[in-house]
């Protein structure tokens, strides 16, 4: 009996060794396709061979109070470069699918540009993006939003530490870090009529800067033009 008992536990080991590979080793997570279509040319006056095309995959959450909402991928591409020796920028665009929440009856979000960006890092930020956010559901009226063209939402984000930098290829250059904006405010909901209290109150609007969050991993990939 010891002996056969003694027997199946060996099988068993071997059998959890070939059907658990990643136990042993862990494959490194795919990377996501980088499309360059969107890539705005460089202005007319950049100075030659100084100028690449970035193109930003990132997963957000955005966490309103104790309401977290997960925004699935974001898509974000810019030029950057020299025009006359002077650090130089232009967007391209933000793609963004309208992202479920949770609890809010089937509505969705979806972030648009605010018409402001500035991805020069320095100590202090990773960045600044200007957002505003489409609110969807049936019984919302189409210009129902969370910010809007001419009043934004301003994101200041900083590395995250729970993400370090990495530089995961170099040809092409693609690298992977994490941003977080503890800041962010979010004022009521603009534009939608006579729901627009229902709304607020099941988004927990408005919220101040410092009882929000927004993060997101990102990947990047790079392109010289």
């Amino acid at each position: 009996m010891r002996r056969l008992l003694a027997a199946t536990a060996a099988a068993l080991s071997a059998a959890a060794l070939f059907a658990f590979p990643g136990l042993a080793s862990a494959a490194p997570s795919p990377l996501p396709d980088f499309d360059f279509s969107a890539c705005p040319a460089p202005p007319a006056n950049a100075d030659p061979g100084t100028w690449r095309c970035e193109v930003f995959v990132s997963q957000g959450v955005l966490t309103v109070g104790d309401r977290e909402i997960a925004l699935g991928e974001m898509r974000l591409t810019f030029s950057e470069g020299e025009v006359d020796g002077k650090y130089a920028q232009v967007f391209g665009e933000l793609r963004h699918a309208p992202a479920r929440i949770d609890g809010a009856f089937g509505a969705s979000m979806q972030l648009k540009y605010g018409g402001y960006s500035d991805f020069q890092s320095n100590d202090e930020r990773r960045g600044e993006l200007d957002l505003y956010a489409v609110l969807r559901h049936p019984l919302l009226p189409k210009g129902c939003t969370l910010g809007t063209f001419d009043a934004p939402l301003h994101s200041v984000v900083k590395d995250d530490p729970a993400v370090p930098f990495e530089v995961l290829s170099q040809n092409p250059k693609t690298v992977k870090f994490g941003v977080v904006d503890t800041q962010l405010a979010l004022p009521r909901t603009t534009g939608c009529g006579r729901l627009a209290p229902v709304a607020d109150r099941l988004l927990g609007l408005p919220s101040p800067s410092g009882a929000n969050t927004f993060k997101q991993t990102t990947y990047v990939q790079f392109k010289t033009l």
